[in-house]
């Protein structure tokens, strides 16, 4: 099969080659990919990968062949999935635990911007509780995550506040639901319930100093690539509170259908904006790390 591989001397380390077919475990379902997304996670962790492997978290397309257990969605079925590498191919076998069917007349390029960003959001809004009237402040809003979070936090009766890098990258958080739209953390001058910060670094520190006293912020991504230095005294000033790094875990099917109906009753809205064929992975990739990307980039596999 044709797929995009870890290359490191490609341009973005990824170069569109062949690959083995993949052989589906009997829990398995064989998916031939129509589109799958490219997150910041799948680009900035590539070089931990071999050489000749697949990366690629999230993809759309048609059930080949159900799995062998009988459990899953049947051949022919269009179907949006999820797994920690192997997207990025013309054919996938994937669990079929973290599988979701789409409704007729759903774009697979917007059904495959959803799973590992739309869970995330999900996921880690849970974490938080009730947040109905409470302010909740989400860093790294304009990212793919965070456009998600934002419309979610929203949706669950939260003030979100919203951050952004730019006031270019701040475009349309208010009209996804964000009550206030910032540039950076600065400008927040009262405490919030809670946090979910997809930056790091600095930002993260900041987050956790905005805190009202018991609050919580989720670590959810570390955009900026540095490392964070938590400043624990002062923030026992302000009544303390607490960090908890967030994994989004597996067994994505049921939180995936959920959103995938969401998307298609028109109530959540993916974000896509970067569109193009797969041969053109690598200025995907160097949009989305050059911070040119508002919200999820989405690549047309074709055979």
């Amino acid at each position: 099969m044709r797929a995009l591989v870890f290359d490191p001397g490609a341009p973005a380390g990824l170069r569109l080659g062949d690959s083995q077919d993949p052989v589906p475990g009997p829990s398995q379902a064989l998916v031939r990919v129509a589109a799958t997304s490219v997150n910041f996670a799948d680009v900035a962790f590539l070089d931990r990968k071999a050489p000749g492997a697949v990366p690629g978290f999230d993809a759309a397309g048609v059930v080949v062949s159900a799995a062998s257990d009988g459990s899953g969605p049947p051949a022919g079925a269009r179907v949006v999935t999820f797994g920690w590498s192997g997207g990025w191919a013309e054919l996938r076998a994937v669990d079929t635990t973290e599988i979701a069917i789409l409704p007729d007349g759903m774009d697979t390029g917007v059904a495959a911007a959803v799973p590992v960003a739309g869970v995330t959001a999900l996921r880690s809004l849970r974490r938080l509780g009730s947040v109905v009237g409470r302010r909740v402040l989400i860093t790294g809003a304009s990212g793919g995550v965070g456009r998600f979070a934002v419309q979610l936090a929203a949706k669950a009766g939260a003030h979100v506040v919203a951050s952004a890098g730019s006031p270019q990258r701040s475009e349309g958080l208010a009209a996804l639901g964000a009550a206030e739209v910032l540039i950076g953390l600065d400008g927040v001058t009262q405490p919030v319930y809670a946090a979910l910060d997809n930056v790091g670094g600095r930002t993260l520190s900041q987050a956790y100093a905005l805190l009202e006293p018991g609050g919580c912020v989720q670590s959810v991504g570390m955009a900026s690539l540095e490392p964070t230095s938590i400043d624990f005294e002062q923030a026992r000033l302000h009544g303390g509170g607490r960090i908890e790094a967030f994994t989004v875990g597996d067994h994505f099917g049921p939180d995936l259908a959920y959103l995938i109906a969401l998307v298609a009753a028109g109530e959540l809205d993916p974000q896509v904006g970067w569109r193009g064929p797969w041969q053109k992975a690598a200025d995907a990739a160097a949009a989305l790390m050059g911070r040119k990307v508002q919200g999820k980039a989405v690549l047309e596999v074709s055979s």
